[in-house]
This record gives C-alpha cells, sequence and structure tokens, in this order.
C-alpha cells in the first residue's frame, strides 16, 4: 500500500507542522469552498495562501493525493497568521492541490476546503 502523506498546520502553535504518515486519517467529501486556478512553468515554484485565525483545535490538511509527477511539496510557513504551502512544478500537466479543514488530525470530515487546480507547461 503507498504512504500517504498530510500536511496539517497546528494554530494553536503558531507555526505549520508537516505530517507524513501511513496513518493519517482519510478525509471524506469536501464541502464547497473556493477554487482557484493557477498556471506555471516547469522548474518554478507555485506558493498557495491558506487564511489562518482558524478557531482552536482546526487545522488544514491536504485532502487528497497531489500528483508527484506535476508538483512536489517543498515548504510551509506561517506568514502573518495564514498558512502558505510551496510546490515545486516538476513536471508538465495538471495536478489539483485540495485542503481540508478538519478538527485535529484524525477528523475525517472537512469543516472548510480550498482547491487550486494547476497547469503546469
Amino acid at each position: 500500500m503507498p504512504r500517504r502523506r498530510h500536511w496539517s498546520a497546528r494554530r494553536g502553535f503558531g507555526r505549520g507542522r508537516l505530517w507524513t504518515a501511513a496513518d493519517s486519517t482519510p478525509i471524506g467529501p469536501l464541502p464547497a469552498g473556493p477554487h482557484s486556478a493557477i498556471v506555471a512553468s516547469k522548474g518554478t515554484l507555485v506558493a498557495v495562501a491558506l487564511p489562518g485565525k482558524q478557531a482552536p483545535g482546526l487545522v488544514w490538511r491536504i485532502a487528497r493525493t497531489v500528483r508527484p509527477s506535476v508538483l512536489r511539496q517543498v515548504s510551509e510557513t506561517d506568514l502573518d497568521g495564514n498558512v502558505v504551502v510551496v510546490f515545486r512544478a516538476v513536471g508538465r500537466g495538471r495536478a489539483t492541490v485540495a485542503f481540508a479543514l478538519t478538527r485535529g488530525d484524525a477528523s475525517a470530515e472537512a469543516v472548510k476546503a480550498q482547491t487550486y487546480e494547476v497547469t503546469v507547461r
């Protein structure tokens, strides 16, 4: 079974945390939320910002597998109260990056969602 990667930013600690665990709880259906389209060139960096100042106990997590042949996460940080996640565009194609706001790392229920459709040329 392939290893699943989930990213999470713990707002209560004031810093982002990168989680890579095979036993992370899968996230169920995503609620309607903002969708953004991004076009990038191969070899460039793509950064997305997730809104901070969420209720205590809520964490942002990558909700679905991101195509590693197109994008790879290289960093994440807390910037002015928002969470910024940076990916490298490693190959041509399309990748969907879906984030879910959940109640802790073990919750399967998404409270909010934010989705980015990235096209790498």
